[in-house]
């Protein structure tokens, strides 16, 4: 027996809306406009902290004046790009989501990725919210509040989470007011707010892309990268901020081996994200594509290597320790408590952490070599309600906890990761993660690509059927 099955069609992408510009089917400033409009709407509020309207105006009127002059145009087309408010935009304060921030001063210049986008002919439309400094990959932000994610309200009245830290970003993107968002992946925070707002979020290697003139959250697990509406997108902006020509390899599902790893990312998984991700892997099998199930006992050991918090909590205690003597009134309490926890790691702890890292990546490289990519949810659930998470925090940190589980794999392995949407129509969003080790970055957009189009284009069995 047979079901229909393919994911929400897809909306219109950056690819798309830069075609249109380069056709003169539309102008760079009326499709600014709109983004603008839906910006200014329900749909987005508290997505922005603040707006670069003028900014915006001004590069999208350049790449008209440049289509008219016959000029060829940049690869962005001045289309609307969100930035998270944790990159510097010359002109405009960087606060990373915090009151504590408030005294920031004005960016003199853009930090690099920025300045990659601009140079490209981005419409820069402001910097976004996020959990504050980063520090969660649920969303919540207690000082500009909580931007309600697009993609469930759609399906259901109850406000859900929008995932996080880059949270406004994607509703930006959800929502229509952009067409890609600027963000940053620590432990999943472009990968989970993708996976639960049905959008692509690719997290680089992260030596790819500079990290200067933003607020680290850890220098170690920091990367800078983008949410999009496709994988092609993805590539794009991609290439963009890391200055490189991307290079997906093209190649038919039948001929890749993919490994479905067993331990910890299949643990949990709740009904909607247990049906769309085995309705998924059957499309992909029928295509053709070799799935092994893989142990990957390492995985296990992680626990072990965070129990004092990890490098998120050592490196953030160290840049914040001075601000928070001064200011932690200001900070958010759940933000506060887990920066506190790098006050207790000792030099010699850090050191070890380090070095079993350096054990843990080789064990792991090892286990998955042979391997075109590996697959598995990028969270276990899909978005959780707003309300219930607000005043209990044994309930928040469980859910942060669980989010942050299956993503922050990847930036434990130093590797590269994309999210992409696998649900099919009027179902919650679920993310597909398909992930490989350090600078395995063609290879995994390659097959991600191959899979988005799988998922797009047939039917599947029912899981057991």
């Amino acid at each position: 027996m047979r079901s229909e099955y393919a994911p929400a069609p897809r909306s219109p992408d950056l690819h798309d809306a830069a075609a249109s510009v380069r056709a003169g089917q539309a102008s760079a400033a009326e499709l600014l406009l709109r983004a603008q409009s839906v910006a200014d709407g329900g749909a987005c509020a508290q997505a922005y902290v603040r707006r670069f309207d003028a900014q915006a105006r001004a590069a999208a009127a350049a790449v008209d004046q440049a289509r008219a002059a016959g000029a060829p145009l940049p690869p962005l087309a001045g289309l609307a790009v969100s930035i998270k408010d944790l990159f510097d935009v010359a002109g405009h304060p960087t606060t990373a989501g915090s009151r504590a921030m408030a005294d920031a001063p004005l960016a003199v210049a853009d930090s690099p990725v920025v300045a990659r986008l601009r140079a490209a002919g981005a419409a820069l439309t402001g910097h976004t919210n996020l959990s504050e400094f980063a520090y969660s990959g649920v969303g919540i932000n207690p000082h500009f509040g909580t931007p309600v994610n697009p993609a469930t309200a759609a399906l259901n009245p109850t406000p859900r989470i929008p995932g996080g830290s880059t949270s406004g970003g994607a509703v930006t993107v959800a929502s229509g007011a952009a067409w890609a968002a600027l963000g940053s992946d620590t432990g999943g925070s472009i990968r989970i707010p993708a996976a639960l707002q049905g959008l692509v979020g690719f997290k680089n290697t992260q030596r790819l892309t500079p990290l200067a003139g933003s607020v680290p959250l850890s220098t170690t697990l920091d990367t800078a990268c983008a949410i999009t509406r496709s994988v092609r997108d993805a590539v794009l902006l991609h290439g963009l901020l890391a200055a490189r020509a991307a290079r997906p390899l093209a190649r038919p599902l039948y001929s890749l081996r993919l490994a479905l790893p067993q331990t910890l990312m299949l643990d949990g998984l709740d009904a909607d994200v247990a049906r769309a991700f085995g309705q998924a892997l059957e499309r992909l099998r029928e295509a053709g594509a070799v799935i092994d199930e893989l142990p990957l006992t390492q995985l296990g050991e992680l626990a072990g290597l965070q129990a004092q918090g990890g490098f998120t909590a050592a490196e953030s205690w160290a840049w914040h320790r001075g601000r928070l003597a001064q200011r932690e009134a200001y900070y958010d309490p759940r933000v506060a408590q887990r920066i506190r926890r790098g006050e207790t790691m000792s030099a010699a702890d850090y050191i070890d952490l380090l070095n079993a890292r350096s054990r843990w990546i080789a064990g792991l490289e090892a286990a998955i070599e042979g391997y075109d990519a590996l697959l598995s949810p990028t969270v276990p659930m899909v978005a959780p309600a707003i309300a219930p998470l607000l005043s209990n925090d044994q309930r928040f940190f469980a859910i942060n906890a669980m989010l942050l589980r299956n993503p922050s794999v990847v930036n434990m392995l130093d590797g590269c990761a994309l999210s992409l949407p696998c649900q099919a129509p009027g179902q919650m969003p679920v993310g597909l993660m398909v992930w490989g080790p350090a600078m395995a970055d063609d290879a995994v957009l390659g097959v991600s690509l191959a899979i988005e189009a799988a998922l797009a284009a047939g039917t599947v069995r029912e899981p057991g059927r």
